[in-house]
């Protein structure tokens, strides 16, 4: 049994409908992602941010759904989360620890927010994680634009710290000797 797994984390249509930092790049680095793990026999997981009623990320809404380009097969699972971690009040830690997976190829949005919390979790909980180059994004706000909070986070923050940020190739190349 392969001890990695794929995490796709919020790449919901609310979000790239509102078309965040390196949006195109980002999108097709975890499409390609998603399609390797699919044909290495990689378990692609799937997480979704839920919100109350009038929010954009309300239960059974168009922003709440995963983005069309990602969409899960029928045979992968979704974990729906309330907070910025996937393992806070979910069922994901245990899930992975009854598969073995020891390693863990985080993807998603946004980067400073549910990324860095997952991020951070899963380095808690002892699991190995990696960020593949441009799999993750996010919006600017009033204090740093986006491409210089993708970098901050990805290089200064987790880089060799929570996980280590690697080429594409290199996520690929983990995967395909698990």
């Amino acid at each position: 049994m392969k001890k990695i797994v794929l995490l796709v984390v919020d790449v919901q249509h609310f979000l790239i409908e509102n078309h965040p930092y390196n949006e195109r790049n980002v999108i097709d680095n975890i499409k390609r992602l998603i399609e390797f793990a699919r044909k290495n026999n990689v378990e692609v997981i799937y997480v979704r941010h839920e919100a109350g009623v009038g929010t954009p990320f309300e239960r059974n809404t168009n922003g709440w759904e995963i983005y069309h380009e990602v969409q899960p097969n029928d045979n992968e699972i979704i974990f729906d989360k309330k907070y910025n971690s996937s393992f806070l009040c979910t069922d994901l830690h245990m899930y992975l620890k009854d598969k073995n997976i020891e390693n863990i190829i985080l993807v998603g949005l946004q980067t400073e927010l549910c990324i860095d919390s997952t991020c951070k979790g899963a380095c808690e909980l002892d699991y190995k994680v990696i960020i593949p180059e441009e799999t993750n994004t996010t919006f600017g706000n009033v204090y740093i634009n986006a491409e210089n909070l993708y970098k901050h986070y990805n290089y200064k923050i987790w880089n060799n710290r929570f996980g280590k940020v690697v080429p594409i190739e290199e996520a690929e190349e983990m995967m395909s000797n698990a």
